[in-house]
């Protein structure tokens, strides 16, 4: 029984009865030209914009769906075979993935081909937003609504659960790696300075925050990178009220989003959201002062989960016990 996160960012896998073995980030290092794999996970992570002319670092997914379907195969390939060692390599496992609400039927069935080019005996997919509840300790069976924001690598997913099926839910392209975009634009636009993706996301992790709640909030990074006008190496200060000001417009469309789905939600259950507050989960939900920020927009009461970005990776691999529970819910069980 494999429970396998499939990130645009990172993949987690968790086996049954050990727990969460393996964090590693979607990136696969090829060969250029071939599919020959050079390095999966941290290693490629690692040559992300420091490689050779031949060979490449990429991530296979985009916007939480297969992009390039071949690398996607290869890298779960590796990643299972981290998991799956000694005796246990030889059993075909169950696999259930979990995949974004917004996907299309086609989307749908290349990670189904994935999973089972792997090798599974049965492969199960599950929403992110529900497997997320799961994790994070919510009992989703019951006849109660709990609103679940899931904001990941590449979407951020919004939904409010009921029996253990989605009632309203909304998938938005925007989440943690628009956040290092809009981290470059900005000090591409103030600095007049190009810096990396991985530079970015450093600079959202030290010194990013949604909003400036108190002032020991207020912090600042020395940042490297090469300056547009003569193409030499530059230093610059970015501070927090930087990131605030480049992440504003990418964090009002969720606020929308969040706003949008509970207009569509019925009364009854907006009630139970109000009452039980709203949970944040996912490695994009840890953006210091998010949930401050969604939290002033509704003026309902918003939580980041426990272990929030293991949370999807949790509740995938508890799902696989709860089938009976979420036979409302979407549920693709795929048999050869």
């Amino acid at each position: 029984m494999i429970g396998v996160d499939l990130g645009t960012t990172n993949v987690r896998v968790h086996l049954k009865g050990k727990g969460v073995l393996l964090r590693e980030p979607a990136v696969i290092a090829v060969v250029k030209g071939t599919t020959e794999v050079k390095a999966v996970g941290q290693e490629a992570y690692r040559m992300l914009g420091r490689t050779p002319g031949n060979i490449t670092a990429v991530r296979p997914m985009a916007d939480g769906v297969i992009a390039d379907y071949t690398l996607t195969e290869k890298m779960l390939k590796a990643f299972i075979s981290k998991v799956l060692t000694g005796p246990g390599r030889f059993i075909r496992p169950n696999i259930m993935v979990c995949i974004p609400s917004g996907i299309t039927d086609v989307e749908r069935r290349a990670v189904v081909q994935a999973v089972r080019e792997v090798g599974a005996r049965k492969c199960y997919l599950i929403e992110e937003t529900v497997a997320a509840a799961i994790g994070a300790g919510i009992a989703i069976a019951e006849p109660v609504g709990s609103m679940i924001i899931d904001v990941g690598g590449g979407t951020t997913d919004l939904a409010i659960i009921s029996l253990g099926g989605i009632v309203v839910s909304e998938s938005l392209r925007i989440a943690g790696n628009t956040f290092d975009r809009d981290i470059m634009a900005y000090v591409k636009a103030k600095h007049n300075l190009l810096i990396g993706d991985r530079t970015a996301e450093q600079i959202k992790r030290e010194v990013g925050a949604a909003k400036i709640v108190t002032d020991d909030d207020r912090r600042s990074i020395e940042v490297r990178g090469r300056d547009l006008i003569d193409g030499m190496p530059k230093s610059v200060t970015v501070t927090t009220e930087d990131i605030v000001t480049a992440l504003a417009p990418s964090l009002k469309k969720i606020a929308d989003g969040m706003v949008s789905v509970l207009e569509q939600a019925p009364p009854e259950l907006v009630s139970d959201v109000i009452e039980r507050g709203i949970v944040m989960t996912g490695g994009g939900a840890l953006l210091r002062n998010l949930d401050a920020y969604l939290g002033d927009v509704t003026s309902i009461p918003v939580g980041v989960a426990a272990e929030a970005a293991d949370c999807v990776v949790l509740g995938t691999a508890q799902a696989l016990d709860m089938v009976h529970v979420l036979k409302d819910a979407y549920f693709d069980e795929v048999r050869h």
